[in-house]
């Protein structure tokens, strides 16, 4: 937990027991998570409470967010050294049809889109839709 401690103090960020345990929570996940997964995960904790703690991560480039196409938002830690810049730090994902699982490939860069003059790209986002490794198998 120090190593996470002095994560978060890196970024400015105060730290509280919440803030450790979801940042624990989601380092262990191999997927990226919904909201209503973090809330499962911690009954006891107000929803508020949750949804800030996610919020500020993502507000620090701790995590991002993912539209996965389900309709309900995912988030997933970043990466080392990632800012969630749209020219440097976007990487696919994969959503599995089967087990509704998303996972992010953080190895594999989008390339940079360019759009036409006087258009701004803001976000990007690339899912790959499919059968992950463990559903293909079945």
């Amino acid at each position: 937990m120090e190593r996470i401690e002095q994560f978060l103090e890196s970024r400015n960020i105060r730290i509280t027991a919440i803030r450790l345990l979801v940042y624990k929570f989601l380092a262990e996940k191999k997927v990226a998570v919904a909201l209503g997964d973090i809330e499962n995960a911690f009954e006891k904790v107000d929803r508020t409470t949750l949804y800030r703690t996610v919020k500020t991560f993502e507000e620090n480039d701790i995590v991002h967010q993912i539209d996965d196409g389900t309709g309900i938002a995912k988030y997933a830690l970043c990466e080392a050294g990632c800012h969630c810049d749209i020219k440097t730090d976007l990487h696919l994902h994969f959503h599995c049809s089967h087990c509704n699982e998303t996972v992010c490939f953080t190895d594999r860069k989008i390339p940079q889109i360019k759009v036409p003059q006087g258009f701004v790209a803001e976000n990007v986002n690339l899912v790959v839709k499919g059968l992950c490794d463990k559903c293909s198998c079945i």
